[in-house]
């Protein structure tokens, strides 16, 4: 019985420590919203801009994407999303795939 309880109380500071790691920098995300209706939340998650931090649809899991080469404004991925900044307007799309999940995200 104590053994049991030994592993669940790892396992519960193990994902604690996991959680840790994934916490944003900053809690100031900016919202946009997608002509699919999908809500997109970004940031950027360092002051240089090197990454950035986006959320779908209010979902817990955070992506972290670093800059890409090669596109007009400003394109962030992770190899499974990537999001594409252009001025005030974004899309943002699964990398595998290519299958879009939003275009025309911006703020509502």
């Amino acid at each position: 019985m104590k053994g049991g309880m030994a592993i669940m109380v790892l396992a519960l500071l193990s994902g604690c420590a996991y959680m840790d790691k994934q916490m944003p920098v900053s809690p100031n995300w900016t919202r946009w919203q997608c002509d699919s209706q999908v809500d997109v939340q970004w940031r950027y998650s360092a002051a240089d801009k090197s990454t950035m931090q986006v959320r779908l649809a209010g979902s817990d899991k955070v992506y972290a994407l670093t800059p890409q080469a090669g596109a007009e404004g400003e394109l962030f991925s992770d190899g499974v999303l990537a999001f594409h900044k252009k001025g005030d307007e974004g899309l943002v799309y699964w990398v595998a795939t290519d299958d879009l999940i939003g275009r025309g995200c911006k703020a509502p």
